[in-house]
């Protein structure tokens, strides 16, 4: 690329994936690139994403993997043309990190480890000339410059153009807490409020409950859900049952909806099926079997492997008669009604819905009121459900501001 014979100064602050590629791509480009994060090191919640293995990206079809992103996907689609799945595999082997695909079609390192691909990429960077400023917390502009709070006082920096890639307002303790907001309030940039995403959500358990099956993985599982508009959606995976309520894959997956629902309701209603392989006239015809002297925790154990934690859910939330009538039963084994009363608090959710409006940027991800001034990841407004959707959604955010604040420059000159 051609920026007419100078080196331009960019400022990337945010040390997380889509920072780093935005960053990454800035220095490929010829610019100079200073990076600076609030933390003593960056990819914090990248090494925490990684802990249980790291989910880099999905290997299904890419229609399929683009409506993950639900309305967002056609603005996101933008940016996973500039860095799609088989990119990023590309790109994670040049690291030196191959990739296998899982059972499920998640996609993870060879070794499943994050912190040797990471270690590999800022190695990489840094012979590129990346700059890396830690402990560097960003706290607005003053005299025409970015203005940093440090251990050592205050640091003006001034720049050609900046990416913002400050995430959302999970996990504050590793670096996002949403602080930017006002910043970029004040300057007129319109923002839509942070909310959880991919979170847990309240139960009222009985004491009973909650203190014998805290803990306990409901698998297999289906979800049966109406929202505001009528129409009903059936999803089947597995979840946890906790102290306060339910969380894990299933229900991350359909998080959104659920949260949608509570603020307009008050409360989601979803339905569980305990036995979803099995059809409901066999329940019923299971549950019609005479049981003799068996209670009904051991006919049902007898009869459908039902036990634990499923047939728990059963005394928690269905009445005396419902449990001797077989029909009504069989029903509840089907479709047992469970209410949501709120999602976790956002400090201890994976991700954040709501930020920057993708309306207040242009397709190139710079915002209309701040020329000059980019936007990338989780600060945006979108979500996606676990899977490798968030990290390639940043991955290939970063990269596309990345690219576009080198041409803004390149034109501006």
């Amino acid at each position: 690329m051609n920026l007419k014979n100078s080196v331009p100064n960019i400022v990337v602050i945010g040390g997380g994936p889509a920072g780093l590629m935005a960053a990454e791509t800035l220095a490929q480009g010829g610019a100079q690139v200073d990076l600076f994060d609030a933390m003593p090191s960056v990819g914090r919640k990248f090494l925490l994403a990684g802990k249980g293995g790291l989910n880099l990206t999905h290997a299904e079809d890419l229609s399929d993997f683009m409506r993950r992103y639900g309305s967002r996907q056609v603005a996101i689609n933008s940016w996973i043309n500039e860095f799609n799945p088989q990119n990023l595999r590309q790109w994670a082997k040049n690291l030196g990190v191959e990739t296998f695909v899982g059972t499920s079609g998640r996609v993870f390192p060879a070794d499943m480890k994050a912190a040797p691909l990471l270690r590999s990429w800022l190695h990489r960077m840094r012979t590129k000339g990346v700059r890396f400023h830690m402990r560097h917390r960003w706290t607005g502009w003053k005299d025409n410059a970015l203005s940093f709070s440090t251990p050592d006082g205050e640091v003006l920096h001034k720049a050609d153009a900046i990416v913002l890639a400050l995430g959302g307002a999970s996990w504050p303790q590793l670096g996002s807490n949403g602080a930017w907001l006002p910043l970029l309030a004040e300057k007129g940039v319109d923002i839509a409020p942070l909310e959880p995403s991919n979170c847990g959500f309240e139960v009222t358990w009985s004491e009973h409950f909650k203190t014998n099956f805290a803990g306990e993985p409901l698998s297999p599982i289906a979800i049966t859900h109406t929202n505001a508009t009528g129409t009903s959606s059936r999803r089947l995976g597995q979840f946890v049952v906790t102290e306060h309520g339910v969380e894990g894959s299933l229900i991350y997956a359909l998080s959104g909806l659920f949260r949608e629902q509570i603020k307009a309701q008050g409360s989601a209603q979803i339905y569980l099926d305990l036995l979803p392989d099995l059809p409901l006239h066999r329940a019923v015809q299971h549950c019609e079997h005479p049981r003799g002297s068996r209670s009904v925790a051991g006919h049902l154990q007898s009869r459908l492997n039902l036990r634990g934690v499923k047939t728990a859910l059963l005394r928690e939330f269905c009445t005396p008669e419902t449990l001797q009538d077989p029909v009504l039963l069989a029903n509840a084994i089907k479709a047992l009604p469970i209410t949501l009363l709120a999602p976790r608090p956002i400090a201890e959710v994976i991700s954040t819905a709501g930020g920057v409006k993708l309306e207040a940027m242009n397709r190139n991800l710079m915002l209309n009121e701040m020329p000059g001034v980019f936007c990338a990841g989780e600060m945006l407004d979108w979500e996606a459900p676990t899977g490798g959707y968030l990290l390639t959604a940043c991955f290939a955010s970063g990269k596309v501001a990345g690219k576009a604040a080198l041409d803004w420059y390149a034109k501006k000159k």
